[in-house]
């Protein structure tokens, strides 16, 4: 078969992208490598689609190249093009050679034993020194980005293979000093320069004359690969990263062996010339060069950290947060060798101070605050793995960065973390200290404790409230003066809201005995004081069965009884049952023979009955070790009990109601604001034809009132369906999930259900505006409301950041239907009526070019932490 054209070629890779693994299980899989190769020769193809085909083996090498082989052929082939280009300006050669280096480092086929390899590292070498290869090989329009292009693939075959650069130490020194491309070729040399030094550290050798030697290592013979096999090629990755615990052996090594004082000043000059160019790169690749650089040298006998001083004094004002990670590694790695005490002190000023910008982006504002809590002290400060604040760093400096109960979970979470390391360093707490970290963590912990206990709040505010206290007691353990006000404070959130039961079982699995223990002794008291007939009687089951043990049997067993009086659902049936049973894996014996006696004669439900017979039966024949195994779990899978009941499965498949997957999709469409209620549209989209379609929906607790059925008569793929309406009726103004589940017949007259992927109720779903008042009243209509929300409600004030487009755009795009009073393009007043009876009140005025100031006011508190978060995310959401 010929060439093929542009258009075939292009409706190939449009369908190898689609699918590459069903494409290449298809027919023309097995030829797509083949005839890449073989079209890149042709003249019929131009060159831009040259380049189409070059950039799939770039992106695709393991599925076009699978094994060893085919990866030596096509890069043998791909050298061959390289080599047959007409002397001119071609946009091929750079593409050619990333997809030769491509084709051997990801199919394993860089090695002494390789052809190919033997060709493209001369090749490469050469085009990185700009040595003339003869034949116009390289047009001078092209020897620079070539040489560049070169000293890339040279460093990724160097990260594959390390030491394999070892011996053109100083030929890439040499060329560091000449005009050409000063990046490419820095960082080629500081990670060759790494690896050596790590590998020659391994096998106690020195560096030699590597530094100085400028003759390529082929010699005109064939490559050195010698410092590539005395390795074994596992070595730490290039990332800059935090001094971890496991680093490699060659890393913790380099100070075995102490370089000749000629090797060491060679070493240095080396070290000196990358950092003296250092500046003239882009922020991500000086970060990287520090890092090869400052880990290669860290710890070694002869080098002194001072070399980075003069970096230090110029990056300690950066404003880019990849060269002050660097800085900070620096930091990790050389301590006090390197940093002084007014180093420190202004490095952490720097952090506490940007953490604390009100219009830092919130992944930005998290980057300050992960570097204060992992900021590389003077180490080490304790025992292995102990977690502690930096030194330098006290109440007054971080007097700004104290968590609120207005921050987000995110940030929230990350400044209790730096709270919690004071208060592990504050133990000796001065009196008249007020207030002191230990006391306001007390105060924060019982504010998130208070939100969490909300009758039908947000479920998010109870998680984050359990994510700040296990995270207090894994920074906080062996206190006892902050554990036992929290045990304390959870047994009372518990007794306020008891359905937050699942919330205490999961936190009782994530934290360790020295917590577990007290805090199952007190749940366990709240539960069993409460009369059996409690409503939460379901969650005071569910939780007895996590905290019910061998102790309080007596009060363990009153309740059980007085509570078998009131399960007359299944599912009470059941919780009592699983509290039996973990009284049976705990040993008990007396009192639990007659309360199981009762239940199997009492109990309304036959499986209940019988499940309680079985204990019975069970804790009156077997000793503990055998009770124990018992009730365990089973590990042999259940096996049909005869060959009929197989045959028979096709005919209660056809009778029953299927399991499926999801034949339908939905997505949420644009937020309506007519009519007294907030209403969803969604728009449903079949996979299938399905018929008879049933939507339910359900929200978990009790945010919103039950939801009615969606029903759709018919719904076909291709064929544009009317969107649904689904009214809410929230019962509080909060966010919600909306757990889906369908009902429908599939065109073989099957009837099936699925669960479908959940619906996210957002804060702006709930909004409604509130009547329009008459002309020229609307200032007096909001001032009215304004004044109406205080003193019950509550007050605030948020920084909102804007977007290229201004307040005014802000405005028109999210708050048009809201506003009542308008004086663009400065100045707005918007009321919000949030269902079923709260509003929120925003002044925006006094515009700057990145932000604006917000007034909030509202008549329920507990909107204040959602409208924050609503009016931080409005630029992002343009």
């Amino acid at each position: 078969m010929g060439p093929l054209s542009r258009d075939a070629w292009a409706q190939r890779l449009g369908a190898f992208r689609a699918s590459p693994s069903a494409f290449m299980a298809g027919p023309e899989g097995e030829d797509l490598g083949r005839d890449l190769l073989g079209d890149l020769r042709s003249e019929n193809l131009s060159e831009q689609t040259k380049v189409s085909l070059l950039a799939l083996s770039l992106e695709y090498p393991a599925q076009l190249w699978p094994d060893v082989s085919a990866a030596e052929v096509a890069a043998t082939s791909l050298l061959d093009t390289l080599v047959l280009l007409p002397p001119r300006p071609s946009a091929l050669r750079r593409p050619l050679l990333l997809a030769a280096t491509t084709a051997l480092a990801a199919g394993g086929a860089l090695g002494p034993t390789s052809g190919a390899s033997c060709r493209l590292l001369p090749l490469l070498l050469g085009l990185a020194a700009g040595s003339d290869l003869g034949r116009g090989f390289v047009p001078a329009s092209e020897q620079r980005p070539l040489q560049a292009t070169a000293c890339e693939c040279l460093r990724e075959l160097e990260s594959c293979k390390p030491g394999l650069l070892g011996g053109s130490l100083g030929l890439l020194r040499g060329l560091l000093g000449q005009e050409g491309p000063v990046q490419p070729l820095s960082l080629l040399l500081a990670l060759a320069l790494r690896n050596t030094l790590v590998l020659q550290s391994r096998v106690g050798a020195g560096l030699g004359g590597l530094l100085t030697d400028k003759v390529p290592p082929t010699g005109g013979g064939p490559w050195d690969w010698t410092l590539v096999e005395e390795g074994d090629g596992r070595l730490q990755p290039q990332a800059p990263s935090w001094p971890a615990a496991e680093e490699g052996e060659g890393e913790r090594s380099l100070t075995a062996r102490e370089h000749s004082p000629e090797e060491a000043r060679e070493l240095r000059a080396a070290v000196i010339q990358l950092l003296d160019t250092s500046y003239l790169l882009t922020p991500v690749a000086q970060a990287q060069l520090l890092w090869l650089l400052g880990w290669a040298l860290r710890g070694l006998q002869g080098q002194p950290p001072a070399l980075f001083k003069p970096q230090l004094v110029r990056l300690l004002g950066t404003a880019q947060l990849t060269l002050l990670h660097a800085v900070l590694a620096l930091k990790a790695a050389f301590g006090e060798a390197l940093f002084t005490a007014q180093d420190e002190a202004l490095l952490l000023r720097r952090l506490t101070l940007a953490a604390q910008h009100p219009a830092l982006p919130p992944p930005t504002h998290l980057f300050y605050l992960h570097c204060l809590l992992s900021f590389p002290e003077n180490w080490p400060l304790g025992p292995e793995g102990e977690e502690a604040a930096p030194l330098l760093l006290g109440p007054q400096l971080c007097r700004g960065l104290l968590p609120s109960l207005l921050h987000d979970p995110m940030a929230l979470l990350a400044r209790l973390h730096l709270l919690c390391l004071l208060c592990a360093e504050d133990e000796e707490e001065e009196k008249g200290q007020l207030p002191s970290p230990r006391h306001y963590l007390e105060e924060l912990l019982a504010g998130l404790r208070q939100r969490a206990a909300l009758d039908e709040g947000p479920r998010a505010l109870a998680t984050v409230c359990f994510q700040a206290s296990y995270l207090v007691t894994r920074c906080l353990a062996g206190q006892p003066t902050v554990l036992t006000p929290l045990i304390h404070g959870l047994a009372q959130l518990y007794r306020v809201r008891p359905m937050l039961a699942s919330h205490f079982v999961d936190f009782l699995d994530q934290v360790d005995s020295e917590l577990r223990e007290p805090l199952k002794v007190v749940l366990r008291q709240e539960v069993v004081s409460r009369p059996g007939r409690d409503e939460a009687l379901c969650w005071h089951l569910k939780m007895l069965a996590k905290v019910a043990d061998g102790d309080a049997q007596s009060a363990t067993l009153n309740f059980l009884q007085a509570a078998a009086a009131h399960c007359t659902n299944w599912d009470l049936q059941q919780g009592l049952l699983r509290v039996c049973r973990a009284l049976l894996r705990a040993g008990v014996r007396g009192g639990l023979v007659d309360l199981l006696q009762v239940l199997a004669r009492q109990l309304e439900d036959p499986d209940g009955r019988d499940h309680a017979r079985l204990y019975y039966i069970l804790l009156a024949h077997l000793a503990g070790p055998k009770l124990g195994v018992a009730l365990g779990p089973s590990l042999a899978p259940p096996a049909l009990a005869s060959s009929l009941v197989a045959e028979n499965q096709g005919f209660v498949a056809a009778l029953m109601v299927q399991e499926a997957p999801a034949l339908v999709r939905l997505s949420v469409g644009s937020h309506g604001v007519k009519g007294p209620l907030p209403v969803l549209k969604l728009q449903p989209e079949a996979l299938e034809p399905i018929y008879s379609l049933e939507l339910r929906f359900r929200v978990e607790g009790q945010l919103y009132a039950p939801l009615e059925a969606v029903h759709v008569p018919c719904l076909c793929p291709g064929r544009p369906a009317r969107p649904l309406l689904l009214p809410l009726q929230p019962r509080c103004p909060a966010p919600a999930r909306l757990d889906v589940h369908a009902l429908y017949t599939t065109s073989t007259g099957l009837t099936c259900h699925a669960h479908l992927p959940p619906l996210f109720v957002n804060f702006a779903d709930l909004f409604l505006p509130f009547p329009k008042p008459p002309g020229g009243a609307g200032l007096g209509f909001f001032e009215e409301l304004w004044d109406s929300c205080l003193p019950e409600g509550a007050e605030s004030r948020v920084w909102c950041p804007l977007g290229p487009q201004g307040l005014e755009g802000l405005v028109s795009h999210h708050l048009e239907p809201f506003v009542v009073v308008a004086q663009p393009p400065t100045s707005y007043y918007v009321a919000i009526h949030l269902p079923p009876n709260s509003k929120l009140l925003l002044r925006l005025e006094a515009a700057l070019a990145d932000g604006v100031p917000v007034a909030l006011r509202t008549d329920d508190w507990a909107v204040l932490p959602l409208a924050g978060d609503y009016l931080r995310g409005l630029a992002a959401a343009l």
